[in-house]
């Protein structure tokens, strides 16, 4: 991405661009900075390092932006080699979900929290309470969910100590498992590529090539099969495709082959890094959209798509879903408002696709610009309503 005379800094959820003379120019070597520089370049709000030797408690907590809303993120536990790449993950992170959130049109900012710890062995009562005694005391700027390495019991176990959590079970009055809806959001986004690409948003009559039959991938392929769309689909879990085959009629394919499938689409909701130098020339569709995270293994395979004519949907975009399931237990969890959002989806990637034929840009472009305006309209809104006379 190339800044266009939109400030000094132009950054997206994966990169930072600063001005260099009169270009733009990726910062290489990031770590290297000290952590005010990192928050400063990557316009971070807020790092809290928690600790606890009692507990066993050592966590990042990044806050990226709240202009748009109180931050929104996940909670990751993970072995990680070090202090510093564990800040350096929870920045990324937190800037990721500032980004994801105002593309999806919610009015949420970014945050995520990591655990230093092996998920396998360290969890405790005792962890996740103090962790949730820190949540706390941040007095609403920032809200935990699910994330890698936890799960809905963690998160009901943070609620002791806060309110400021999401991601918790159906029993307790929480969204639970959120497949069903991301997968929702994935197929209203597919309709409007559909749309641009062949003129009709019908799936009928489309084969849709689904790389990954998990919960999110067996949700798409019955929404495609109810629209009597032709379904291919691969996983390296065999009962998973089974399943998918016995009641949706799709047609197994090698995991190895699946990106050799002729589609009209293929979706990958998976394994990240999958659109690369290797596969992208293999790839016989017209569209990619699918719900894994980080697809594009560099930005460059998203230049490399677009010159291909491949209409490629950033992951963050078309799959948000998650997002918003979590999202709509801060108003009291109700399924049908959730997907009622979710399905606004749908006119997210037609802003997208929109914006990438204004400025002539590849997608993966085009969808941080998009959330970057949106921020910075709310900024300009904020600005007015705090210089209103009586203000405090």
């Amino acid at each position: 991405m190339r800044g266009q005379g939109t400030g000094d800094r132009e950054e997206g959820p994966n990169n930072l661009y600063l001005k260099n003379g009169n270009s733009y120019a990726i910062e290489i070597g990031v770590k290297k900075l000290g952590i005010f520089e990192r928050l400063e370049a990557y316009d971070h709000e807020q790092l809290i390092l928690c600790s606890n030797r009692q507990a066993g408690l050592r966590a990042v907590i990044a806050i990226h932006d709240t202009t748009l809303g109180p931050a929104l993120g996940g909670c990751r536990m993970w072995t990680y080699e070090s202090d510093e790449e564990a800040i350096e993950d929870a920045l990324r992170l937190a800037r990721g979900m500032t980004y994801k959130a105002a593309a999806a049109g919610l009015n949420l900012g970014g945050g995520k929290t990591v655990i230093i710890g092996d998920p396998k062995k360290d969890k405790s009562e005792a962890l996740f309470r103090t962790l949730g005694i820190y949540i706390e005391a941040l007095n609403g700027r920032y809200i935990t969910a699910e994330d890698v390495g936890t799960t809905v019991e963690d998160m009901e176990v943070i609620r002791l100590e806060t309110r400021y959590v999401t991601g918790i079970s159906t029993t307790r009055g929480g969204s639970g498992d959120p497949s069903l809806v991301t997968a929702y959001g994935v197929y209203r986004g597919m309709k409007a590529c559909l749309e641009e690409v062949f003129g009709d948003g019908s799936i009928e009559g489309h084969t849709v090539s689904i790389q990954g039959a998990g919960h999110v991938g067996y949700h798409l392929a019955e929404f495609i099969f109810k629209e009597k769309g032709k379904i291919f689909v691969s996983d390296i879990d065999d009962k998973k495709v089974g399943k998918v085959v016995n009641q949706f009629g799709a047609i197994p394919v090698n995991p190895d082959e699946i990106y050799e499938v002729p589609c009209d689409i293929f979706s990958p909701c998976a394994l990240g890094g999958i659109l690369n130098e290797d596969t992208i020339p293999s790839l016989r569709c017209k569209i990619v959209a699918g719900s894994a995270n980080n697809q594009l293994l560099e930005e460059r395979h998203g230049i490399v798509l677009h010159k291909r004519g491949v209409l490629y949907i950033p992951d963050y975009v078309i799959n948000s879903g998650g997002l918003i399931n979590v999202a709509d237990e801060l108003e009291g969890y109700n399924r049908s408002r959730a997907l009622k959002t979710a399905s606004k989806i749908h006119d997210s990637v037609a802003r997208v696709i929109a914006i990438s034929k204004r400025d002539r840009i590849p997608t993966h472009v085009a969808a941080d610009r998009m959330a970057e305006e949106r921020i910075r309209m709310i900024k300009e809104i904020k600005k007015i309503y705090h210089s209103h006379p009586g203000h405090p």
